[in-house]
């Protein structure tokens, strides 16, 4: 497996993750009971640190399938390269720094990360266009 699509697997295991995150936070709310039930009742706002780790995860599902279709567009075209190789890793490094610097509420650097991370996905974008 190349490393790219190495990247690729752990964003994915990233993803399982910031679900079960969310889940746990919102189930801790709500309760158990809740969770197991039809989910019909009107439920209060969650709190601000559920709230956020539903929002980094909805960012994380905006990205991710340019992500996915940009690493298996390299392989299957064989432009696999040092800037492949970097765009994946700084893509997954930036997307697993963001989660918890949105769960505590981190302006400026979260949205830095976030700015990091999008580099990461234009360098992968760039190696399958520019040859």
């Amino acid at each position: 497996m190349t490393f790219e699509l190495c990247m690729l697997a752990w964003t994915l295991v990233l993803a399982f993750v910031q679900i079960l995150a969310f889940d746990i936070a919102r189930t801790g709310q709500y309760g158990l009971k809740w969770n197991t039930g039809a989910r019909d009742e009107e439920m209060p706002p969650l709190s601000p640190i559920a709230n956020r780790l539903s929002r980094a995860q909805a960012n994380l599902y905006e990205t991710l399938p340019l992500f996915i279709a940009a690493v298996l567009i390299a392989h299957v075209a064989g432009k696999n390269s040092d800037l492949t190789h970097y765009g994946a890793l700084i893509y997954l490094v930036g997307r697993v720094a963001y989660v918890p610097l949105y769960a505590f509420g981190v302006k400026q650097i979260r949205s830095l990360v976030w700015l990091v991370s999008t580099a990461g996905l234009l360098m992968i974008f760039w190696a399958i266009l520019a040859t």
